[in-house]
């Protein structure tokens, strides 16, 4: 029973890493989206209409940062904005380490250590994952 629990939480960790990674690039919409429902819903639109703007805002957010950093010439601008898309996916790489270190270990400079370098790692990826264009052949495939 032991061993098929460790196996089980193994695979269950190894998940989040794969859907954090995944969803790295995906950060900074998804906190443009959260803001602007937010915002709407206190701004007395209702919770329908605030899911409308929030859905608005996000995809707008990726839209135009997908847009940018493709067509743009200068690479100063398209580093700003794969910086913009890196460092809330940092960000939240940072915490969702943080989150599975405290889990595994109860010394709190391994725990931050670890979790640092898991928000090099995720930040890293977004930065990538931003920099390939969506018809590369390589887009979404992690390599081992």
């Amino acid at each position: 029973m032991i061993v098929i629990g460790m196996l089980f939480g193994i695979v269950g960790i190894g998940f989040l890493c794969w859907l954090l990674f995944s969803l790295a690039v995906y950060a900074l919409p998804f906190f443009a989206a959260v803001s602007a429902g937010l915002w709407a819903y206190h701004g007395d639109v209702g919770p329908i209409g605030a899911i409308m703007v929030g859905i608005l805002a996000g995809g707008v957010t990726l839209a135009a940062g997908q847009y940018v950093f493709a067509f743009a010439r200068s690479t100063w601008i398209r580093f700003a904005v794969a910086l913009l898309f890196a460092a809330p996916a940092a960000l939240a790489g940072y915490h969702a380490t943080l989150g599975l270190a405290k889990l595994t270990m109860p010394s709190g400079a391994w725990q931050i250590a670890f979790s640092i370098v898991g928000a090099a790692a995720v930040g890293v990826t977004a930065w990538t994952r931003m920099a390939l264009p969506p018809c590369h052949p390589t887009q979404g495939i992690v390599e081992g």
